[in-house]
């Protein structure tokens, strides 16, 4: 293989592609990116057997053939080479790097032992707008599960509705997120459960425009293209949890709330609560207002909020981070939230409509 590109457009796709590339495995090849050149087109895939991403760029090909990169040492070196052309040449089992008068290798693996990747999936579909799309991830990800003790809560239920919509729904034990939006078309009715790691790399390839972006589904498999560069990814399978048994119909006590407002008041809190491992802001409401408080052995936040209180006095205590996460992703000016009680989850949601709802577990103190 040998080939003649500019640095600029060879970084770009190899700054693309290597976030598919395993960090933690014991097969080689899956640290690799595959370098494939054919008819002046240059492939560039990796995968960690999970997600695979697939950029094409052009490219002089004076020689076809397919090569596999260590992928970290390789985009280190060629992001540095973004203003140079550079030469490509494969010899015995290493890659040589030529740019201006200079010269460096790194040694190569074989292409034949390289996953096969299937780009085929396109038995059903669902077009959304790339904005909708990128707000749909931004707002639910953030609560699925860390842990592998329960692997379906690593991803988001992702589900297309009778109202033509699609919902996203995340939770990881102690908060939950959905979130929904309308889609311009759809071919199949989708409910797959989507590692979130998967969605927040779309999210990062999407831009906040109006472009419409296809989702393709097909049996355990999703396909995303953006801008020419491909992301493939497996599904979770298992059942997901029945979140309709989860969210309460009616709250004892609701208030609307200046979100801005709130938000700068819990993260003041925060600030003090992250000082102890229970990291527990509270909200005391009462007809004459909020009082947002966090109290350590450090010192004592406590503030005042004029809200808007229907139904009973309610105190609770929350997971600071919970809260936090929750009204940083509302672009709302007010919010709406509901209680029952202080040891029963509180909902977040629009002052109007069903757009998102978050849902955090309150925690139990000894006061």
């Amino acid at each position: 293989m040998k080939i003649i590109c500019e640095g600029i457009e060879l970084s770009d796709a190899v700054m693309k592609v290597v976030k598919a590339c395993s960090t933690k495995t014991t097969n080689p090849i899956l640290e690799c990116i595959k370098i494939s050149a054919d008819n002046d087109v240059v492939e560039l895939i990796a995968t960690d057997g999970e997600i695979a991403i697939e950029k094409k760029i052009r490219a002089e090909v004076l020689e076809g053939g397919a090569v596999c990169v260590p992928g970290k040492y390789f985009s280190d070196f060629i992001k540095k080479l973004e203003n140079c052309q550079i030469t490509l040449a494969t010899e015995n089992e290493k890659l040589n790097i030529n740019y201006g008068e200079s010269e460096s290798s790194l040694q190569v693996l074989s292409a034949e032992d390289f996953p096969a990747i299937d780009l085929s999936v396109n038995e059903n579909r669902v077009e959304i707008l790339a904005k909708d799309l990128k707000e749909l991830i931004a707002k639910t990800t953030f609560c699925c599960a860390q842990d592998d003790s329960r692997p379906v809560l690593k991803g988001c239920l992702v589900k297309t509705c009778e109202d033509g919509r699609i919902s996203f729904t995340a939770l990881d034990g102690y908060r939950m997120a959905v979130c929904r939006k309308n889609i311009l078309s759809m071919s199949g009715n989708i409910n797959i459960i989507c590692p979130g790691r998967t969605l927040n790399e779309i999210g990062r390839m999407l831009g906040a425009d109006e472009e419409p972006i296809t989702v393709y589904v097909q049996k355990n498999m999703l396909l995303v293209s953006v801008n020419d560069t491909v992301l493939t990814s497996r599904l979770y399978e298992g059942d997901f949890v029945n979140v309709n048994n989860i969210v309460p119909r009616e709250f004892t006590s609701e208030i609307v709330a200046e979100k801005e407002e709130l938000d700068e008041s819990v993260e003041r809190a925060a600030v003090m609560a992250r000082t102890d491992k229970n990291s527990v802001i509270t909200f005391d409401i009462r007809e004459e207002g909020m009082n947002v408080s966090s109290i350590t052995a450090i010192g004592r936040v406590d503030e005042s909020l004029k809200v808007m209180l229907e139904g009973k006095d309610v105190k609770i205590a929350l997971n600071c981070k919970y809260v936090s996460e929750c009204l940083g992703a509302i672009a709302d000016e007010k919010v709406r939230i509901g209680f029952n009680g202080a040891v029963a989850p509180c909902v977040v949601t629009p002052v109007e409509g069903d757009s998102y709802l978050y849902l955090i577990l309150p925690v139990r103190t000894t006061a």
